[in-house]
């Protein structure tokens, strides 16, 4: 039981273990002979999260990068100072985090960490601060298209860096795309690519939106000289910030972004001036023959990989501010009084607070699932719960941490609490790596290119399989779920057979029925594993709470309803205790 009466705040807790839906996600779908290394080594993380790396974000938001141009002599050197807190919370995550997956884990275990026990390291870093995830978790991604398609060179020169178990010997990565001529039009890239020697090419243009600017090594696109317009004319490159030689590279930062949120991690804009870059277009391929390597039209769907994967992390970004202002509301509402009594005794505030927990564990259930999809090897179902997450738990994130803010009223505005610069960042996620509009297309284009929406439906028809016969507080919501994945179903087939125009303007509303049905589904399927091994119904009342909100038309707005689940239910489950099946039943029917 999490009694938050005792806590004065989020900041000095260890979020794994106050998080008991994570727990149970580890036991769920961990293998059995890791699961003991998994919850030692994220309640080892939680304490970080949750202590060291909070306390300092709260400062270094208030002391954000800075850029100095030019030093005493006027030399220019275009060097990003950071506070010391965040230099500190970079050495953690480098020993705790980052090197996780190639050193520590390699020795204890002679395994790699799962991408679902990576996804809750991230999920728990989102917490204290998305910034910091953004500057950090870039580099596997970036290390990942090197190994992949750098040539020797490439191989040998970056990749034992981004590999370092030594800190100060350590590159991190960061992935610059956006230029002012094209935004989301990635086709309208106009930095051009000309070959020097071997894998070495030599760039020049600008990028408009860099973050982590000041990182060792930039994957980014460009047009070889020559090649032809749109998408199937960029190739691929790695930057590293030096020349071989030590010599600082051409990446000039002309300024640092002045941005609403997200301060931990610097954003400016970059030229590339004759940046010596390296072509990552597969093997001996970039030296032997690297005019016909750059040109093989792949450039995008190499750099794709990378971005399907920070959209993950980003949705993650949503999903841990989310769960970090349902903590500090559930906090502030146990301390708070208001006419006598505690303001989480009043049913608006008790309602509140549950739909918070039912919006981010529905969202927990959809993320954590396109994790288990990548490390089995389903890339369709990868394909497409990745943009799915990103959209949901990313407005979701905004939707919670403003409705945080309103619950703790005018302290919620001031600085000096935590949900104002929660609410700040969380602004910055329905934009990063696309916007929600571009996101929704990507949803639609996986189905329509691809067909990973089969892979879903084959999932989700998994997970509805469970025998509600076993339990019948799960055959209502299940009827509704099934129902709905066939509505799902007919609304693909309609928006891909409509005309461009029609099809596009569906798009929200595909990503809208695909995430909710998918969030249903996976909460179901939650429900009755917990109804199985632990003998509660805490959540087939969150998946009934789900269903009820977002798949059954409600006759007079819900007003006509009796349904007391908010308020007779709000302990159990706020405080993550047992139910019996018949208190969910009952306090569903009034």
């Amino acid at each position: 039981m999490i009694d938050y009466e005792t806590l004065d705040g989020a900041i000095g807790v260890n979020w794994y273990e106050v998080d008991p839906n994570l727990q149970q996600l580890v036991d769920r779908v961990v293998a059995p002979g890791d699961r003991e290394w998994a919850h030692a080594k994220l309640r080892e993380f939680g304490a970080l999260c949750g202590g060291p790396i909070a306390q300092r974000a709260e400062v270094t938001d208030r002391n954000p990068p800075r850029l100095v141009k030019y030093d005493r002599w006027g030399e220019r050197i275009d060097h990003i100072i950071h506070h010391p807190g965040a230099i500190e919370t970079k050495r953690d995550l480098h020993a705790k985090y980052l090197s996780l997956s190639f050193s520590e884990a390699a020795r204890e275990r002679e395994a790699p960490v799962t991408s679902t026990v990576g996804t809750a390291f991230s999920y728990l870093l989102s917490q204290a601060e998305t910034g910091m995830l953004c500057a950090v978790g870039m580099t596997g991604g970036a290390a990942a298209l090197v190994e992949a398609w750098g040539g020797p060179q490439a191989k040998a020169e970056i990749l034992p860096h981004m590999t370092s178990e030594e800190f100060e010997h350590y590159w991190d990565g960061a992935m610059f795309m956006t230029e002012r001529a094209g935004g989301s039009d990635v086709g309208a890239t106009e930095t051009v690519a000309r070959h020097l020697e071997g894998e070495k090419w030599i760039l020049n243009g600008f990028k408009w939106f860099c973050s982590n600017v000041d990182a060792k090594v930039i994957v980014t696109l460009a047009r070889p000289e020559g090649a032809p317009p749109g998408v199937r004319g960029l190739a691929l490159f790695a930057v590293p910030k030096t020349k071989s030689d030590g010599t600082p590279n051409g990446i000039d930062i002309h300024r640092l972004k002045d941005k609403l949120g997200t301060k931990a991690v610097p954003t400016g804009e970059v030229e590339f001036v004759n940046a010596e870059a390296y072509l990552l277009a597969g093997g001996n391929r970039v030296s032997e023959d690297p005019e016909a390597a750059a040109r093989d039209g792949q450039g995008l769907v190499r750099m794709m990989s990378m971005v399907n994967g920070s959209r993950h992390g980003v949705a993650l970004m949503g999903l841990g501010i989310a769960r970090r202002c349902f903590l500090e509301s559930a906090v502030y509402a146990s301390k708070r009084r208001a006419f006598g009594t505690r303001i989480d005794n009043f049913p608006l505030v008790r309602e509140t607070l549950m739909r918070m927990l039912m919006e981010i564990e529905s969202c927990a259930a959809m993320v954590f699932e396109a994790a288990r999809a990548l490390e089995q090897g389903n890339r369709g179902l990868w394909r497409i719960l990745v943009p799915l997450g990103k959209y949901r738990a990313t407005r979701r994130g905004l939707q919670i941490a403003t409705a945080s803010l309103e619950l703790l009223g005018g302290n919620g505005y001031i600085e000096d609490w935590p949900t104002a610069r929660q609410l700040r960042d969380a602004q910055c996620h329905t934009i990063w790596e696309g916007t929600e509009n571009i996101i929704c297309l990507d949803v639609r284009r996986a189905a329509s290119r691809e067909g990973s929406h089969q892979e879903l439906f084959k999932r989700l028809e998994e997970a509805v399989s469970i025998d509600a016969s076993k339990h019948d507080i799960l055959r209502e919501p299940r009827d509704a779920i099934v129902t709905a994945l066939e509505e799902a179903k007919q609304a693909v087939d309609i928006v891909l057979g409509a005309p461009k125009d029609i099809a596009q303007l569906h798009t929200r509303r595909l990503a809208r029925a695909l995430a909710d049905v998918a969030q249903a589904s996976l909460l179901l399927e939650e429900a009755a594993w917990e109804l199985e091994h632990r003998s509660s119904a805490r959540k087939a009342a969150l998946t009934r709470l789900f269903v009820n909100t977002r798949l059954v038309r409600r006759k007079l707005w819900g007003i006509g309803s009796h349904d007391r689940t908010c308020i007779d239910l709000f302990e159990p489950v706020i405080r993550y205790e047992p139910i019996e099946d018949k208190a969910v039943l009952e306090a569903a029917s009034g």
